[in-house]
């Protein structure tokens, strides 16, 4: 049986009005789309629903029975829709995001506290997670969206810029690199660094980015932490190469220098694609790109 709402409406108000013209008035149909509309239901249920009069339309018993029910069914049906969207519109619910230990500490922190006085009625909650766990668990529907460094060829995720954010040279403030304003990459030539392990979505990046300048450094330590690394430095291990975004500068002992030429990581919002997200979801997708568009970029 392939019967459509419209049909039923149109139906509805031809019984109300008793009339063909009347009822087109109120739905927005001409007289010949009312007949037609009321002509398919009926060839679909098989039934004479209207007794048609040169001057108005009379019910059959079997039309009298159905908009009776239809009477109570569409505005139920009416009630459930304004209640779904009353739902969509108050933005509530619980939003999970999944983002990379930097942004986590350096962009979140300030997106749940925004999300807490922009929408109250939404719990945001953050999963800090590696670079691939994050993309992982967008994948697997574990979490609303995510936060990362540009995936790249990702091609079964939709992925929105937000925001760069360039690389810093972390060391020891008694160094000689503390007292310039800029490095050049190729001043790191022959040094030990303290760098980030490939959980990080950042280290491919410096890895590139030391590569083509030719900077060849030997990499003392790697570490899952940014917080490991900053000891490291500050015991004279090495120096190290960090996103800005991870810097809780000023630190004693320590001095954060800005690297040239200026390589900056991308760093993106990513949902599964072809996917929808929920109302909340969305409220929190705006808020965090207009948080982070805010930043340096």
């Amino acid at each position: 049986m392939n019967v459509s709402l419209r049909q039923l409406k149109v139906f509805l108000a031809v019984a109300r009005a008793r009339n063909f013209s009347r009822a087109g008035a109120g739905v927005g149909l001409t007289q010949p789309a009312v007949s037609r509309c009321v002509r398919d239901l009926e060839g679909e249920l098989g039934l004479k629903l209207l007794d048609r009069t040169t001057r108005e339309v009379e019910l059959t018993e079997a039309g009298a029975k159905l908009a009776g029910a239809l009477e109570r069914v569409l505005e139920e049906l009416e009630g459930v829709l304004l209640e779904t969207r009353s739902a969509g519109e108050r933005h509530r619910g619980k939003v999970r995001v999944a983002s990379a230990p930097t942004l986590s500490a350096g962009l979140m922190p300030e997106c749940i506290s925004t999300c807490a006085q922009a929408h109250p009625g939404i719990a945001l909650v953050v999963r800090d997670q590696s670079q691939q766990l994050v993309l992982d668990s967008v994948r697997g529907g574990e979490v609303d969206f995510g936060v990362a460094i540009d995936p790249q060829q990702a091609d079964d995720l939709h992925a929105q810029r937000i925001m760069v954010d360039p690389f810093r040279l972390v060391c020891r403030d008694d160094h000689p690199f503390a007292r310039r304003r800029g490095v050049p990459w190729t001043a790191l030539h022959g040094h030990k660094l303290v760098l980030l392990d490939y959980t990080s979505g950042s280290r491919p990046l410096i890895d590139r980015a030391l590569a083509e300048r030719q900077a060849r450094c030997e990499v003392a330590q790697e570490v899952g932490h940014l917080a490991t690394a900053f000891r490291m430095v500050e015991a004279g291990i090495g120096l190290s190469i960090v996103p800005a975004l991870g810097l809780p500068f000023p630190q004693p002992g320590l001095a954060a220098v800005a690297l040239t030429p200026q390589v900056r990581r991308v760093i993106m919002l990513v949902r599964r694609r072809n996917r929808s997200l929920s109302p909340a979801a969305e409220a929190v997708w705006r808020l965090v790109a207009a948080i982070a568009g805010k930043r340096r970029q």
